[in-house]
């Protein structure tokens, strides 16, 4: 499925009409001038993604009209990189005065999203928030809240929705192929690149990140409850920080000028990253934020392996993992339904076509340029009580978390209002529900004991969460 040809080829006639693109509820649809919009927080998530890409593809939908962030260099260096000329501040408030947005976009620190999200509902404007949409249960709240009372919408990006392998796997379970959903097995491996990159970052200290298991896991609750149709109403979890952190004998102040480079196989050299060097290391002094700060630090304070079995109000149980330190990242998730199986898996490396280069993995997935490699393809296995097993492939996009950032983007600053029988589009609901999950589990953790989502905010757990079903089935 070719990105631009994404949300039409989910375009089904459902029992509920037609529902509407992300696009049409931030009023761009049809529109005859650009929509203002601001940037708060010029990481390189926000000047990539939500920054350059958005500037390349959509500069006759869009202009950015302010960009915030507490660091006065990374500004700087945001617009040069993005190649705009419009404000920018150091103050969230003085900005939303004086360019009044229509749309801001937060890609700041997690444990801050709450802050601007409230401040730019309340001061007139739509959000779109990276994930995850918070970091506790107050916030959260806090949030659900502000969209009641101001009457703007929230959207959270759960990019992982919108690729070609999570959207296929939702379609054959839409289609009811295994049956009613008894039990799923969810496991995702992050590498010795990747994965140790969290510990080198804020991400690795809990006030800022809440732990991977909000930071990270936010992706795959949101699938869980997604590809279920379902919301959590108990979990319980283990955890352990037993790798990174004081788990070592030697560290330093940060891999630049550490004295154990040649010892270390942590390592990284982030003077080889003329990217890095000029948004990060170049503004190290307005803040004092270090990119390549050592693993090994003991003031980290995040679990770098989790494991969550989780209750459905729908009566699905899910066995979920995640692992920071595997030698290969990738993935394998089953489903067991009343009529048989579905596996699917990413990554796996004694798989020959599932070989790749574990360093260069995450730059590869992160790439918003990545072209769709019709010769390659990922695989769904659907098993048949008392019968046959099927292989169904996909193909395969790696760039942009599978093609999904690609996706979002489009449906948003692209889309026009056409029926999406799947709800790719998350809401504040949507991220809630990933957030609370996420809490509960770190609440399990911390206190022993298994915690029920109704217990962290007014929402209550829906049996069924209201995706439309489809007249019709398709063949696959």
């Amino acid at each position: 499925m070719k990105r631009r040809n994404f949300i039409k080829t989910s375009s089904i006639l459902t029992a509920g009409g037609l529902l509407m693109s992300p696009a049409s509820s931030f009023g761009l649809s049809g529109r005859s001038d650009k929509k203002r919009i601001a940037l708060v927080g010029t990481g390189s998530r926000g000047i990539t993604m939500w920054g350059k890409s958005l500037m390349d593809e959509y500069s006759d939908r869009i202009e950015f009209v302010g960009l915030c962030d507490s660091n006065p260099g990374r500004l700087s260096f945001a617009l040069e990189y993005m190649g705009i000329a419009c404000p920018v501040f150091t103050d969230f408030t003085e900005m939303m005065v004086k360019t009044k947005p229509e749309l801001v976009i937060v890609t700041t620190v997690d444990a801050t999203h709450d802050e601007f999200i409230v401040k730019g509902m309340e001061m007139g404007a739509d959000v779109i928030t990276e994930k995850p949409m918070t970091t506790d249960e107050a916030k959260c709240q806090r949030i659900l809240d502000a969209e009641r009372r101001t009457g703007k919408k929230l959207q959270v990006t759960f990019n992982y929705r919108y690729g070609t392998l999570f959207t296929r796997i939702k379609e054959i379970l839409a289609e009811e192929r295994i049956g009613r959903i008894t039990s799923v097995d969810f496991h995702w491996y992050l590498n010795t690149y990747h994965g140790a990159d969290y510990f080198r970052r804020w991400h690795s200290l809990r006030n800022k990140s809440g732990t991977l298991l909000l930071h990270k896991a936010s992706h795959h609750f949101d699938l869980l409850n997604w590809w279920i149709d379902s919301d959590p109403v108990e979990v319980h979890a283990y955890g352990k920080l037993e790798h990174y952190g004081k788990n070592n004998a030697f560290r330093g102040a940060k891999c630049r000028s550490c004295p154990h480079t040649s010892s270390c196989k942590f390592f990284w050299d982030i003077t080889k990253d003329d990217f890095y060097m000029k948004l990060y290391a170049a503004n190290e002094m307005h803040d004092g934020y270090i990119r390549d700060n050592c693993v090994w630090r003991e003031e980290i304070d995040i679990f770098d392996k989790m494991a969550v079995q989780v209750k459905y109000a729908n009566d699905v149980q899910v066995s979920y993992s995640l692992t920071t330190y595997s030698p290969y990242e990738g993935l394998t998730i089953a489903f067991n339904g009343m009529k048989g199986r579905l596996d699917s898996w990413q990554d796996l490396p004694w798989r020959e076509q599932d070989k790749v280069n574990q360093a260069e993995r995450h730059t590869k997935e992160m790439d918003q340029n990545a072209k769709e490699d019709e010769t390659a393809y990922d695989e769904i296995v659907v098993s048949d009580n008392f019968g046959e097993s099927r292989m169904i492939k996909v193909p395969m996009l790696r760039g942009g978390h599978g093609g999904g950032d690609n996706r979002l983007k489009d449906a948003i600053f692209r889309g026009e209002p056409v029926s999406d029988p799947y709800h790719h589009s998350a809401g504040s609901r949507d991220g809630a529900m990933a957030n609370l999950l996420g809490i509960a589990a770190r609440k399990s953790i911390d206190e022993g004991r298994p915690v029920k989502i109704e217990e962290l905010t007014d929402l209550k757990p829906d049996a069924k969460r209201g995706i439309v079903h489809l007249l019709t089935k398709k063949n696959n």
